[in-house]
């Protein structure tokens, strides 16, 4: 989500839909659709279409399936869709404003201008990064060649904490989930190369494959580092064997999800007992936070296996693991070699045939270390009032479904109604970027090298994060830089936040007809909306505590809901013997359903006491709001990338982003004259919101 690796922080990518109760779906008649020679509405290309598939079969293929065809994937990307496309199209955008602050030499010194500037253009300085090798981290390379003790073990791991690499476990800030009014430290699982404890833990012949070139590529970035070939190799096996005990003493990705779970509070005398042999006092001292008594600890149980790794491992071996780390993090920005290596074994996972042109990885890495300074720029060049205000109204009129829907919704009591009702109306809404500009004048920037860069703008974050500590809640901070393609719902803040990156075509056009918008941004604010009554969001108060709310019976009724949503995304394969972990995106799921109804509702709201729009280019508006829906998802992925996302994401992969949700509902079988038996008509539909 953001390069805070909290436990919770809800980065929502994407759409979906709040509910209506709607039971299993009859015979329902819709008009034909037409088939018009061209296009002559905005906002869908009727070349998407793939006509050959019924849309009552397949929507995804039938309302993407010609997109799919004309848009391959490019070489340099794991997937191909909406979301990347726009994204490319920011980086332009984004490219334009880093050439002209990268050769203006009049931008004063420690302006958001010069820093910026001089960021990218050391990125681009490939001469200067090939020359240096690795000598930018020298002092990083000698504090862990100087561990000799626990003492020093511990001063190592938290200057590298610091600078950017997360050996053994994360830590930073976060708000506390039982009073949202404070701010607190917390320590998570952590301390793998590879993405998750299933990639350590899984016997399938892909996973033992992938170990083994993970082992080879361990040893081949210590090659270059200056290790003996063989001497490497024996490494890349310590590193394996400190990561596989660490893997296994991991939560999975749906434990993590119960917020009970990983709420932990311990007092430096709990911490003490916790881990005899890590010395938490030290290891804040060397953070910079002396002063802390007391954190969240996400896993006590891995933090348990840790301790006594501690002792059981060598110190040499410690030394290796935590060298491969701080190696691992900034392989992508040394010299090409180094490069190349981590490409090499990232596209086992992506499937990317080549590397991003060096700009555009240039310009990621600015956005991701300098995101408010290069979006300060961006929105005022690219996000127009009028976008905010009409996006504005949307959200008001998406909430007014939701508020009317509470007053009907026949599972849920009185009492659970209200209280529901009393969170939708304390929502916070942000849209474009934030009214408090980001600070970086502590954060020095210069053009002699772009890793010294890198390493003191990790460090800059990480003093600003754990400065939050103890202080009052920021409620104007943002999660995402304004040209992010993303919005987000926050629990904690009991928010929903749209950057300025996904206002624009096919999420939003100003040029399209209402069903068109509400298919695409209104699915999307829904579906954030929707967040704060999934199973996750539904445990937060108002206030953004964790509470309960609900009556033993309406949670009882409501949990029931979710298990049929997470039954029926258990029921989809993305290959044969491969499908997608129904309890991992169950929330999602529901976000998508939710949305997706909200947003049809406001759309039918809208055109009350108005004529009814005529149809364009053939298709009802309500099938255009379908036909809206489905374009946002439109995508193309390459085999390892959607294997990896079956592993770690909690988003379900893009087909079934449409055809789930949509075969559950019964506006959508009657848009489209979809009847009972048809493959898009569930025989029992699951619906929550």
């Amino acid at each position: 989500m953001t390069p805070r690796q909290t436990t919770f922080k809800a980065t929502l990518a994407m759409l979906a839909g709040l509910s209506v109760t709607s039971a299993t779906i009859g015979a329902l008649s819709g008009p034909a659709l037409a088939k018009p020679a061209v296009t002559t509405g905005h906002g869908f290309d009727i070349g998407n279409l793939d006509r050959s598939v019924k849309p009552t079969v397949d929507f995804y293929k039938y309302a993407i399936g010609g997109w799919q065809a004309k848009n391959p994937i490019p070489p340099e990307y794991s997937s191909w869709g909406s979301f990347h496309r726009l994204a490319d199209q920011n980086q332009y955008a984004l490219r334009a404003i880093l050439d002209q602050a990268a050769t203006n030499s009049h931008a004063r010194a420690g302006t958001n201008e010069q820093k910026i500037g001089d960021f990218y253009a050391s990125f681009m300085d490939t001469a200067r990064i090939e020359a240096a090798g690795i000598k930018p981290l020298q002092a990083e390379l000698a504090l862990i060649d100087a561990i000799q003790d626990r003492k020093s073990f511990i001063k190592a791991l938290g200057h590298l904490h610091v600078r950017g690499a997360h050996p053994l476990f994360n830590f930073g800030s976060t708000l506390d989930f039982k009073d949202s009014t404070q701010v607190i430290a917390e320590a998570v699982q952590g301390g793998l190369g590879m993405p998750d404890r299933d990639y350590y833990t899984k016997d399938d012949a892909t996973s033992k494959d992938l170990r083994a070139a993970y082992v080879k590529h361990v040893a081949k970035i210590l090659e270059l580092a200056g290790d003996s070939k063989d001497a490497a190799a024996r490494k890349a096996q310590v590193v394996m064997e400190i990561e596989t005990t660490l893997a296994k003493a991991s939560m999975t990705k749906v434990q993590r999800r119960d917020p009970n779970a990983v709420y932990n509070k311990k007092t430096a005398a709990e911490l003490a007992a916790l881990t005899p042999d890590f010395n938490w006092t030290e290891y804040f001292a060397a953070v910079g936070r002396p002063d802390l008594k007391g954190i969240n600890v996400g896993q006590p149980d891995f933090f348990k296996v840790m301790d006594k790794h501690l002792t059981a491992v060598a110190l040499s071996d410690w030394q290796t693991y935590f060298r491969w780390h701080l190696l691992n993090g900034t392989a992508g920005s040394l010299t090409e070699a180094f490069v190349q290596e981590d490409f090499d074994f990232s596209r086992k996972l992506s499937g990317a045939k080549v590397l991003r042109p060096r700009w555009k990885r240039g310009v990621s890495v600015t956005d991701g270390h300098l995101g408010e300074a290069l979006g300060q720029i961006y929105a005022m060049k690219h996000f127009p009032p009028a976008a905010k205000a009409r996006v504005l109204t949307m959200i008001k009129n998406i909430n007014a479904v939701l508020r009317e829907d509470l007053k009907t919704l026949d599972w849920m009591s009185p009492a659970t109604r209200k209280a529901a009702t009393a969170k939708l109306d304390t929502f916070t809404v942000k849209i474009g970027y934030p009214d408090k500009w980001r600070d970086y004048s502590a954060l020095k920037i210069d053009r002699t090298s772009y890793v010294a860069n890198l390493l003191r703008a990790n460090a800059f974050e990480w003093q600003r994060d754990l400065a939050k500590i103890g202080k009052p809640v920021d409620r104007t901070e943002w999660y995402m830089s304004p040209p992010t393609v993303n919005a987000y719902y926050d629990p904690t803040m009991n928010e929903i936040v749209f950057p300025a990156g996904i206002l624009q075509p096919p999420f939003f056009d100003p040029q399209a007809d209402d069903a068109i918008n509400y298919g695409g941004i209104g699915a999307v604010i829904g579906h954030e909306i929707t967040h704060g009554f999934d199973d996750s969001g539904a445990q937060f108060d108002p206030k953004g505590n964790l509470s309960n709310w609900w009556t033993p019976e309406d949670k009882t009724r409501f949990e029931a809901l979710s298990s049929r949503i997470a039954d029926q995304f258990d029921g989809y394969f993305v290959e044969k013997d491969i499908h997608v972990n129904g309890k991992l995106v169950v929330g999602e799921s529901i976000a998508d359903l939710g949305g997706l109804t909200l947003a049809y509702k406001a759309l039918e709201k809208s055109v009350v006491g108005k004529a009814r729009p005529k149809p364009i280019d053939g298709f009802t508006p309500e099938q255009r709001f379908f036909l809206g829906y489905a374009q946002v998802w439109a995508s193309n992925s390459r085999p390892e990338y959607t294997r990896t996302l079956i592993n770690t994401d909690p988003h379900p992969p893009a087909q079934f982003r449409v055809n789930g949700p949509l075969s559950n509902l019964a506006f959508f079988a009657k848009a489209f004259g979809a009847r009972a038996g048809d493959p898009m008509v569930r025989k029992e539909a699951s619906l929550i919101w």
